[in-house]
């Protein structure tokens, strides 16, 4: 996702590139922005070596974080500064050593003062790894 594209770029895009700009955890996590539009984010990460736990898998703390990163993009997509409020995650199977994870969020619900978001954590192979949950609230501040 580039401004130089020959696309027009949308409000969603250009929000995504400037939290991203700001955002020192996801560029240091190797967290990408796949897709961003209005309510909806889809963001991945590939398991790194010092991602893994005493289990040999990946730490459930990198997995929500990708879950939470791809919410906090959709939910201020619209230009409206969102903060997380709550979420909580299910982990549903072990991400691996070398897995590309994707976190597709989608919005379930916007109000005035709050979202709900559902996210979708799954690997290359599209298997479920997570379904995480979350509330945001608009600070009623401008991203950009």
């Amino acid at each position: 996702m580039s401004p130089s594209d020959d696309k027009l770029v949308s409000i969603s895009q250009t929000v995504a590139q400037a939290l991203y700009a700001r955002d020192i955890a996801a560029q240091r996590l190797g967290i990408n922005i796949d897709f961003v539009d209005e309510g909806v984010a889809e963001l991945s990460m590939t398991v790194k070596d010092w991602m893994i736990q005493g289990h040999d898998i990946c730490h459930g703390g990198y997995i929500f974080l990708l879950a939470d990163t791809a919410m906090a993009y959709a939910s201020n997509s619209r230009n409206k500064a969102n903060l997380a409020m709550n979420a909580n995650i299910d982990f549903l199977r072990p991400a691996k050593l070398g897995e590309n994870l994707t976190a597709s969020a989608v919005e379930g619900n916007k109000s005035k003062n709050t979202g709900l978001y559902d996210v979708k954590v799954t690997n290359e192979a599209n298997i479920l790894i997570g379904h995480f949950r979350g509330r945001t609230f608009n600070t009623q501040a401008e991203v950009l």
